[in-house]
């Protein structure tokens, strides 16, 4: 059956898009916000944002740039990650809060006085499992500062509005949270498709028009709305030339993640809840994290018809699925059970850096099974294995032991789920195989025998894989 999904904005104004100047959009520039000229905890300013927020879904807050205080961005320092990479100016965080009173005082004063100017940022580069590169974009110290504050505002008013399908870069949310609704998704509701999706070069594409649209809904404060302007605007370098940038916002900037949020919660979530499900005869469930998303669908003609809706709305809003990453598969319970019947097998998705397949329980019924998958498994041992050559020789021994222990435990706190301790053991046995390589050749003479080797291990013992997240709650039932 085809389902006709309409993909104009314009037609989910009900749901929260409204037209600006619009006479039901409402000002915000009362007693709270006076409150906050007069001191008090950043704390207390942000909920008293996200309480009015919260109150009222059709605010539109006209007063928010003034909260970017002294104080404020003091706080906004100090969260700042001591061992990131500086931006443009080379300025790292350290010295930047060698002179931070000064350096507060003045950079209040250029954004009271609407001169602040936010730096180029600096264009790195960072391998991506299939081989190619991702562009990450280097913000300044200062520049972060502010980001952090804009950050800290757009959070507490917009944190409202987003969606339960919503789960990446969210305070309180986190992948595995969108694994276990996924698991249980898959588990108790009658899904027999998935739609598996990946927009292409997101962050890149984003177009500013409508970002600034979409910030407008609930942000009137044209200081601030000109301050995210220059941001986006601030431009790139890359080996020494400035390139001026028409679209997007960089990767690795602080404010990035949230603005991401903000455009896909009005393209994608809200039409998808307003309009694509209320055309929907069967079970649907939009799964997202950031711009990687699952959609599961009872029938699969509403997953065709999904599957090309979709591509025009992306469209027209300046994004654009990824070639050949886009797909409808038969997955589920029954896809599982017709499998066992006729002897075939069920296709299978990668999402959030696990590869889902239908499996079964020891008693032979179905369940959902994830494992690691195979490009993000070759993609970490080659992280790995290019951090023991580089450190070998750098530092000795016991003290670079330290932190590959503490690496290890970072991989398994992500990836220890469910039914995924095969994929922990096996990264186990290879990375310590990469350890016992590199500390061979520190010199033109071997260090270890490989029985040396294990009896330095017994006495410096690696951390042991472990399941951290049970998901398994129902599907082991």
């Amino acid at each position: 059956m085809a389902v006709g999904l309409s993909h104009n904005i314009e037609e989910v104004r009900e749901s929260g898009w409204r037209e600006g100047g619009s006479g039901n959009a409402k000002g915000f520039k009362g007693d709270i916000c006076r409150t906050h000229r007069t001191g008090g905890q950043v704390t207390t300013k942000l909920e008293s944002l996200t309480l009015r927020a919260r109150e009222d879904p059709k605010c539109n807050f006209i007063s928010l740039a003034h909260l970017l205080t002294e104080d404020f961005l003091k706080e906004c320092f100090w969260e700042l990650k001591r061992d990131k990479a500086s931006g443009v100016d080379g300025v790292s965080v350290q010295e930047y809060g060698v002179n931070l009173e000064e350096n507060l005082k003045g950079l209040v004063g250029k954004l009271k006085a609407k001169q602040y100017r936010p730096q180029p940022v600096r264009r790195v580069y960072i391998p991506k499992p299939d081989g190619s590169k991702r562009g990450l974009g280097i913000p300044a110290v200062e520049d972060k500062i502010v980001q952090m504050g804009i950050k800290k505002i757009l959070e507490a008013i917009f944190e409202v509005d987003f969606m339960d399908v919503s789960f990446g870069f969210r305070p309180n949310q986190s992948c595995h949270d969108a694994l276990d609704v996924l698991d249980k998704t898959i588990m108790t509701r009658p899904v027999n498709y998935v739609v598996d999706m990946d927009i292409e070069k997101f962050f890149d594409t984003i177009d500013h028009g409508w970002l600034m649209r979409c910030l407008r809904e609930r942000i009137r404060d044209t200081s601030l709305l000109r301050l995210i302007g220059r941001f986006l605007r601030a431009g790139v370098m890359e080996e020494g030339k400035y390139i001026e940038v028409s679209q997007g916002t960089p990767q690795g900037g602080i404010i990035s993640p949230i603005l991401a949020n903000i455009y896909l919660h009005y393209i994608l979530d809200l039409w998808f809840k307003k309009v694509v499900k209320k055309q929907l005869n069967g079970y649907v469930q939009l799964i997202r994290y950031c711009d990687d998303f699952i959609v599961c669908f009872q029938r699969g003609d509403e997953a065709k018809a999904f599957e090309e809706m979709l591509k025009q709305r992306l469209d027209k809003f300046g994004l654009r699925i990824g070639e050949g990453k886009s797909r409808v598969i038969g997955f589920g319970r029954y896809e599982w059970e017709k499998a066992q019947r006729e002897g075939g097998k069920v296709a299978t998705f990668d999402f959030l850096g696990f590869t889902h397949y239908c499996d079964k329980t020891r008693r032979g019924k179905f369940k959902l099974g994830r494992k690691t998958s195979s490009k993000r498994f070759r993609q970490k041992l080659k992280v790995v294995n290019q951090w023991l050559k580089k450190v070998r020789n750098q530092v000795t021994l016991a003290e670079w032991w330290k932190v590959y222990r503490l690496k290890l435990i970072g991989h398994y706190r992500y990836y220890g789920i469910s039914g995924n301790m095969p994929a922990l053991r096996e990264f186990a046995r290879e990375t310590s195989k990469l350890a016992y390589k590199w500390i061979n050749r520190r010199s033109q003479k071997k260090s270890f025998t490989y029985a040396q080797y294990c009896n330095f291990k017994k006495y410096n013992p690696l951390p042991k894989p472990k399941i951290y997240h049970l998901t398994y709650t129902l599907s082991s039932c």
